[in-house]
């Protein structure tokens, strides 16, 4: 179970950097079986602070308390003795801080993966998420990810299959790869319609395996649940849609 804080003026600064102590903690949570939002409760830190700090260091199987702390403060280390910003990175907008930025980037990243996304996929898909203009051209991302213009083809041929990216030609009449709010909501409704194919070949199987019998059965059963699945993913998409194009509410301090 996890211990009480630490009572160093260190470990009781929430928004500060994890501990060592804090990270045993984590350590201990995990092999409890804890939820990171559990864990980060019990820290007093942000569900988002846990998910990053063990996904950065060998995920909940393999996360290692000490381990996960000189890693940290290697990039620390690194950190500091970093060579001047390349003139070629796009500068931080709307007084962003650009570590927190480039952190944030990353949590979103590693989330994308639990999911099932491939990392190369999942590293396009945060970057066109994250950008302002919520499209980038092959060679925008190629500059911001570091990688190779063929990788970059790679995931936006993949995510294009899964109804994540669509392009565009812009004034210019270069490629942009897009994602705004029609591409979740059409990709929530290819994810339907592939539940759906699943749902139609289980019956198929009923046909071939036999009603009544134990296989035939639990293919029935098997469809049954996934038509009420894809039905449901259907509804609450509609229903939810004009969320997406919502304009947030104006915060306390942006009201200031």
């Amino acid at each position: 179970m996890l211990g009480v804080r630490g009572t160093t003026k260190e470990a009781a600064m929430p928004g500060g950097r994890l501990t060592q102590q804090e990270r045993q903690q984590i350590a201990l949570g995990l092999a409890d079986g804890l939820a990171y939002a559990e864990i980060a409760r019990r820290l007093e830190r942000p569900t988002s602070t846990i998910t990053r700090e063990v996904m950065r260091n060998g995920g909940p199987t393999a996360y290692r308390a000490d381990l996960a702390h000189r890693a940290t403060e290697r990039r620390a280390h690194r950190g500091r003795q970093a060579a001047p910003r390349d003139p070629k990175t796009p500068p931080q907008v709307h007084g962003r801080d650009a570590e927190a930025v480039r952190e944030y980037e990353e949590t979103f990243t590693t989330v994308l993966m639990q999911s099932g996304t491939p990392k190369m996929m999942a590293r396009v898909l945060a970057c066109l998420c994250i950008s302002d203009a919520g499209s980038l051209t092959a060679s925008e991302l190629v500059q911001r990810l570091q990688v190779s213009p063929a990788s970059v083809s790679k995931a936006i041929a993949f995510l294009e299959s899964q109804g994540l990216v669509r392009r565009e030609r812009d004034e210019r009449r270069r490629e942009r790869y897009v994602v705004d709010a029609d591409v979740w909501y059409q990709s929530m409704m290819a994810s339907a319609r592939g539940t759906a194919q699943v749902a139609e070949t289980a019956r198929q199987g009923v046909g071939v395996l036999g009603p009544g019998t134990p296989a035939g059965t639990r293919l029935e059963n098997i469809a049954r649940f996934v038509d009420f699945v894809s039905e449901s993913i259907v509804r609450a998409a509609d229903q939810a849609r004009e969320v997406l194009h919502a304009k947030p509410e104006p915060t306390s301090d942006s009201a200031t």
